[in-house]
């Protein structure tokens, strides 16, 4: 048997052990993996024990009551590697990825982390092509090297204490086909969470950006990064990060109403009355 890299992989997830399978198959070369699942114990237990068992390493699964990222935190901190791997039960590591693993792992001193790309799957289409540029996110870590921003309410990610580098080759592969609809619930929900956050900091309302930012982040998606090349599945795809940039704005409208009505109040009117 191979030796293990001196690597934790962390998987924060949520009853997903129909997506768990691939992608510890893809961790192979990881020494542990820490799974935070907040299912029964008895179901826990059917599934981390043998995958602890055929995998030939540290396998720990536990069900913490905080927020999640308290929970990414937590599996943070208790990862035991010299470097750490954030990686969602939807995804998984690429054979590039896995082939340049332990070059990664042996980067410079000064090197406290990488960005590393992550590809979808469209429906129709697959999974986004080399050519398509892709967001590079920090995902790899060195242990006490780079904490959660706890103050991120979606999407949060690890803060580095140090110079970051961008993984050259490889990416994770994320499938979790959803048709339109779907899409664009999960969409909402997400943009719905990052304009509560940029209000709750006292962002500066920009109204105009509601009309402007959807159409550019669609031509950027589309154009810019590439996704003409996916086909019509490319264009879905692009339209509904449109989609997500809409209401992502929406929070300037109550906002720039609500600094208008306090002025307005000074002079004995009401915004919109």
């Amino acid at each position: 048997m191979p030796a293990k890299l001196p690597l934790s992989a962390f998987i924060i997830c949520l009853n997903e052990e129909a997506y768990l399978g691939n992608c510890i198959e893809s961790l192979e070369s990881c020494a542990e993996i820490v799974i935070v699942d907040p299912v029964r114990p008895t179901a826990r237990r059917r599934w981390c024990s043998p995958i602890s068992t055929r995998a030939g390493r540290s396998v720990s699964c536990s069900s913490p009551g905080a927020v999640m990222p308290a929970r990414s935190s937590s599996r943070l901190d208790r990862c035991r590697e010299s470097w750490c791997l954030n990686i969602d039960p939807d995804e998984r590591l690429d054979e590039p990825l896995q082939s340049l693993l332990p070059s990664l792992l042996e980067a410079p001193a000064d090197i406290v982390g990488w960005r590393i790309a992550r590809r979808p799957y469209l429906i129709g289409y697959g999974y986004t092509p080399d050519k398509v540029r892709e967001r590079k996110n920090l995902r790899l870590i060195r242990k006490g090297r780079g904490a959660y921003d706890l103050s991120q309410k979606v999407h949060e990610g690890i803060v580095p204490d140090g110079k970051v580098g961008a993984a050259a080759t490889g990416s994770l592969l994320h499938y979790r086909p959803l048709v339109l609809d779907e899409q664009i619930l999960k969409e909402n929900k997400y943009s719905t969470l990052k304009a509560d956050q940029q209000f709750a900091v006292g962002k500066p309302p920009r109204p105009y950006k509601m009309l402007v930012s959807p159409p550019l982040y669609f031509l950027r998606l589309y154009f810019r990064n590439g996704l003409w090349r996916c086909g019509f599945p490319g264009f879905i795809e692009a339209a509904t990060g449109g989609v997500y940039a809409f209401p992502d704005r929406r929070q300037d409208l109550p906002a720039a109403c609500a600094a208008a009505e306090t002025e307005f109040r000074r002079h004995g009117a009401r915004c919109g009355k």
